[in-house]
């Protein structure tokens, strides 16, 4: 079976194009950008400040909400074309998210939340199962590498919060998807697992062909990526605003 990932596709992971979202009941756009690309394979760093539209942004990215015009688009497929049940099947089986706020299931335990990815999606186990091995496997391996294997069976409401974000990383890896949007994942860690989880990010990145999406104000992770997108600048709304 051929694995099914973005970076398969000669098409940007992401693009944008004459979007402007509004916030409803707000009298003016949050966010207007003209044309963003992220390449199939490509790591981008997103800066901007509070309050500057990146939650959004991500939100637009992964189909959580629609544009109200212009277009928002992964792997070539424009998110608006499918309804609110596709959008969630298409999020499941191509993009992987490391929130902020983690948002595990406290009751579950560290393993069981990991796999939550592929349980809500049969893509990403046949892309396993086409590298010859299983989501328990994938889990055990990923969870090895973030150094979570004495915590795999506890409940994420036991885990520290370094543990919950390195779990809730695991999670959007497993399977290979083909698109990782990361928001601010290394705040909740030391220096040394903040390192290891760069390299551990970048290289499943690049083991997938997967696209990076990483926002952070932490300015000295900027140089392991290929670019780095400064959301004020980007944004036509702020630009209007000043000119």
């Amino acid at each position: 079976m051929q694995r099914e990932t973005l970076a398969a596709q000669a098409v940007p992971a992401v693009g944008v194009a004459a979007m402007r979202y509004r916030w409803p009941g707000a009298a003016d756009d949050c966010l207007s950008i003209e044309q963003f690309e992220i390449e199939a394979g490509e790591r981008v760093f997103l800066r901007g400040p509070s309050g500057s539209g990146k939650t959004t942004l991500l939100s637009l990215v992964g189909g959580v909400i629609l544009p109200q015009a212009g277009t928002v688009s992964i792997a070539g497929q424009p998110l608006a074309q499918l309804s609110a049940g596709a959008r969630d099947r298409f999020r499941a089986d191509h993009l992987g998210f490391v929130f902020q706020l983690f948002n595990l299931l406290p009751y579950l335990s560290a393993r069981d939340n990991i796999l939550l990815a592929c349980r809500f999606s049969a893509t990403r186990r046949a892309r396993l199962a086409a590298r010859g091995t299983s989501a328990d496997a994938e889990a055990e391996r990923l969870a090895s590498r973030l150094e979570l294997g004495a915590v795999l069976h506890r409940p994420a409401a036991e885990l520290s919060v370094g543990q919950q974000q390195r779990v809730a990383a695991a999670r959007a890896l497993i399977g290979q998807p083909g698109l990782i949007v990361a928001d601010e994942p290394t705040s909740a860690l030391d220096a040394d697992r903040q390192q290891a989880f760069i390299d551990l990010l970048l290289d499943e990145c690049a083991e997938a062909g997967a696209a990076l999406l990483f926002v952070s104000h932490d300015l000295r992770l900027a140089h392991h990526f290929d670019r780095v997108v400064d959301l004020v600048q980007l944004n036509r709304v702020v630009a209007e605003a000043g000119a």
